[in-house]
C-alpha cells in the first residue's frame, strides 16, 4: 500500500485536535497533533505521538515535560497556526497551568512530566504521566478526512 492511501484512510476516523506545548530555556513552544490517548487510570497516563522530523521532538526531549491542550470549536487559526498551515508575525500569547504555557480558551489542559519514550517508526511516542487537569464548558474542534469540523448532536 502507498503512502497517502495509509493516510486517507486512517484520516476517516475523527479525531479531536490538540496542542502539544512545553518550554526550553525560558521560550514556549507548541505544535498542533491529532494522535493523542488516554492510556491508563493508575498511574494517570496519555500519549502523544511526534514525528522524528519535528522540532517538538527535541524540546519535549530536553524539557521532559509537557502540556496538551484540547481545542475548542473556535481554535481552528491556533490549530492552523501551531500545524504551520498560517503564518502570524505576533508572538503568540500564551496562558500558564501548571508551571507551563498552554492555550488560552482550550476544553481542557493536561499538564504532564515524561513517564517513558518509545520509538515506533518515524515517530517518537510519549507517555506522559499526569500532573495536573483542568476543563471547560464548550464543544470540540474535530477533524475528519482533511477537514475541521464541528461536533453536531444527532436526534
Amino acid at each position: 500500500m502507498d503512502d497517502r492511501f495509509f493516510r486517507n484512510v486512517m484520516g476517516s476516523f475523527a479525531t479531536g485536535i490538540t496542542i502539544i506545548t512545553t518550554e526550553v530555556k525560558g521560550t514556549a513552544h507548541g505544535m498542533t497533533a491529532n494522535a493523542f490517548v488516554s492510556v491508563s487510570l493508575n498511574p494517570k497516563l496519555i500519549l502523544v505521538s511526534i514525528d522524528n522530523r519535528a522540532k517538538m521532538l527535541g524540546f519535549l526531549q530536553e524539557s521532559k515535560r509537557f502540556a496538551v491542550s484540547f481545542l475548542a470549536s473556535e481554535q481552528q487559526a491556533e490549530s492552523m497556526r501551531f500545524a504551520g498551515q498560517k503564518k502570524d508575525e505576533e508572538p503568540f500569547i500564551f496562558e500558564r497551568f501548571g508551571e507551563l504555557p498552554v492555550i488560552k480558551g482550550a476544553l481542557a489542559n493536561v499538564v504532564c512530566t515524561v513517564f517513558n519514550q518509545v520509538e515506533a517508526g518515524d515517530h517518537v511516542l510519549f507517555i506522559g504521566e499526569v500532573q495536573d487537569l483542568q476543563v471547560k464548558d464548550g464543544e470540540p474542534l474535530l477533524y475528519f478526512k482533511g477537514n475541521y469540523r464541528e461536533l453536531k448532536e444527532l436526534d
